[in-house]
């Protein structure tokens, strides 16, 4: 396993090379530049725009650009510099980069919690009332988008008399230091997020462990295992969920990107500090090296989400070699 973990790990590097060649490629690609907008001004001279191009390093070869961001990146730390914000990538990430982690894992952990039992008991009673029920419910939060549930939220918290109803603090809490009256206002918040941002997901990890269970309890191991009189909680637990949970530990790994980058739209709305909206405003502006950082991470979470439900799915089924 550590053998398999050192060579996985070491992939990564020629993998996250050419994947920042195809973000750097795909940004070059976007019509324009930062400077559009200085052009278009009449009070920017000539020369000013000259000046800044320089400043910018807008005026060197592309592939000049492309070496100086990458030998910045592995010997220094250091991802450029924000054109429209005025400050090095690297500071404007790590700002908020905490809290995006924060709300990934815990969209994550909160929407397994919830789809597996659901998922389970839909798969055993599948013939009653109250599991077409929650299929139905399933399917209408995979049709609705994020956005939309958080507005609909919003709008149920103003009409119940609420007023802070955005964010993850209130505003005298925004800055304070953390105490226990800062955790429970943070709490009071946090589930608006939550359900908008997590429910699509329980949805699509309901189904999916759903017609996971479905096609193991029709598997021959099942059979034999009742025959052999082993009991039902043994046979369900022990046998059937534990082989029918693999296919969502393969899909664990995927979810921490769309999580970020598929929640943007959620993240304007609730005005949530997380770097979804960054990468939007990024992209407006043409800022290349916020959005090509950006892009990279998400790639870089990609691949270590892969990694660890690779060998999250190694401990959890016995069947799985990587040696």
């Amino acid at each position: 396993m550590l053998t398999y973990t050192i060579r996985r790990l070491l992939g990564m590097i020629p993998t996250l090379l050419l994947i920042s060649v195809v973000c750097f490629a795909v940004i070059q690609l976007q019509p324009g530049s930062f400077l559009d907008q200085y052009r278009e001004d009449p009070r920017v001279t000539a020369e000013a725009l000259q000046a800044m191009t320089r400043q910018l390093g807008l005026d060197q070869p592309v592939w000049l650009q492309y070496l100086n961001w990458i030998k910045g990146i592995v010997l220094h730390g250091d991802f450029g510099y924000s054109f429209a914000n005025s400050r090095p990538v690297s500071s404007l990430i790590w700002e908020r980069l905490g809290w995006t982690v924060f709300l990934a894992v815990l969209t994550l952990l909160v929407s397994w919690v919830v789809a597996v039992p659901l998922g389970i008991y839909t798969a055993l009673h599948r013939h009653r009332k109250r599991s077409a029920a929650l299929n139905f419910l399933g399917y209408l939060s995979l049709a609705t988008p994020d956005f939309l549930v958080a507005l609909l939220l919003i709008a149920l918290v103003l009409a119940m008399g609420g007023t802070n109803v955005g964010g993850l603090f209130s505003p005298d809490m925004i800055d304070a230091p953390w105490s226990v009256a800062r955790v429970l206002d943070l709490l009071a918040h946090l589930w608006i997020p939550m359900i908008a941002i997590g429910l699509e997901g329980v949805a699509g990890l309901m189904r999916q462990m759903r017609a996971s269970m479905l096609d193991v309890l029709t598997q021959d191991f099942i059979r034999t295992a009742r025959a052999k009189g082993a009991t039902g909680q043994r046979v369900l637990w022990g046998h059937a969920v534990r082989n029918a949970v693999n296919p969502l530990i393969s899909l664990a790994g995927l979810s921490l990107p769309s999580l970020i980058s598929g929640t943007i739209i959620a993240s304007i709305v609730l005005n949530l500090p997380t770097i979804g909206p960054y990468l939007y405003d990024a992209l407006l502006n043409k800022d290349q090296f916020v959005a090509m950082t950006l892009l990279m991470f998400s790639a870089l979470l990609l691949l270590i989400g892969n990694l660890l439900s690779d060998l999250a799915l190694a401990w959890a089924d016995p069947r799985v070699r990587f040696e």
